[in-house]
């Protein structure tokens, strides 16, 4: 098990120390931090593992950083282009913000920024949207997971008329390494599973791993690419690691690995009965039980959405066979 230690609470997170120059960054629910974040000491100067998800939240990571460290912050890693870990970027708007070229670019063409009234009026749109569903929904977990969207965009909301999109700088495609005085942080992109491009962060002499979110607890999360996210897990699983810290949820170990593979594993396995038996989608859908040990998870969607991507993507392989 980790030995995460609880060390500050603010509104917006709670740091827990790793080891020594070593800190989770757990969001707390509904404050606009919205996603997990970290800092490492390398010596000389911080590196800091993605910037929460309004730029309040990130100016308050940044400030209890550089405070409970006396260092000041000279990288900034963006796991993905998820608006959740990159819009606290502008906070570090005067460091090197890194991320794979493809995270930049995604960066660049969805979170393209309007007119502030049009955005707002869209943002306020969705919040309406989400009250509606809210008041519609029976099912307790999803109600849950609805609440703190809700809590979350609006917070978002509040934070609009000052959000800046600052992308990163220092690009990478699949490994870069930052040697520091103190300690040796290496960036792996493996591919996609959650989103076109991930990067992790592994700390080898400490054995600790930020996946971003390539690993989170007991949440519905988007899956991109289903076999290549189960194989970046496989890898993860097989690194020197005792700590894990996912994107969201608490810190933990491997077996946050383990269970969200083995989710994934079980969405394929149903997809694919799901083609031999050539049902259609709507009826896939409909004829599915939630396993117990999923029925607890959040997100706002629920396992839904998720089989309906992994059943339209072996629809691809089965419509290549097919043709052949």
């Amino acid at each position: 098990m980790t030995n995460s230690k609880l060390t500050l609470e603010t509104d917006y997170f709670s740091v827990h120390a790793l080891c020594d120059g070593v800190y989770a960054v757990t969001a707390k629910p509904g404050q606009g931090t919205w996603s997990n974040a970290g800092f490492v000491d390398l010596g000389e100067e911080l590196l800091v593992f993605d910037s929460h998800g309004t730029p309040t939240a990130g100016a308050e990571l940044r400030k209890i950083a550089e405070s409970m460290t006396g260092k000041k912050v000279k990288y900034l890693v963006n796991s993905h282009y998820h608006g959740d870990h990159v819009f606290g970027n502008q906070a570090f708007n005067d460091t090197v913000i890194i991320s794979t070229a493809e995270t930049q670019k995604l960066c660049t063409e969805k979170h393209r920024l309007g007119n502030l009234k049009t955005e707002e009026k869209v943002m306020q749109q969705y919040l309406l949207k989400l009250k509606n569903q809210i008041r519609e929904t029976e099912e307790t977990i999803k109600k849950k997971s609805l609440y703190k969207q809700f809590d979350e965009t609006t917070r978002l909301l509040a934070d609009l008329p000052r959000l800046k999109l600052v992308l990163p700088t220092l690009l990478f495609e699949q490994k870069l390494t930052i040697i520091g005085s103190k300690r040796t942080v290496e960036l792996s992109c493996l591919g996609g599973g959650h989103t076109p491009s991930d990067t992790f962060m592994y700390l080898p002499a400490d054995k600790i791993v930020f996946t971003g979110d390539l690993v989170t607890e007991n949440l519905h999360l988007p899956i991109y690419d289903p076999r290549e996210f189960v194989s970046i897990l496989e890898t993860i699983k097989h690194m020197d690691i005792d700590t894990v810290v996912p994107g969201h949820g608490n810190v933990g170990n491997k077996d946050l690995c383990n269970t969200l593979a083995d989710y994934i594993k079980f969405l394929i396995r149903k997809a694919k009965e799901a083609h031999y038996r050539e049902l259609s989608l709507p009826e896939f859908i409909t004829g599915y039980e939630l396993y117990e040990e999923y029925k607890d998870w959040g997100g706002i969607n629920g396992i839904q959405t998720n089989l309906s991507s992994i059943f339209n993507y072996y629809s691809n392989d089965v419509s290549r066979k097919k043709q052949r």
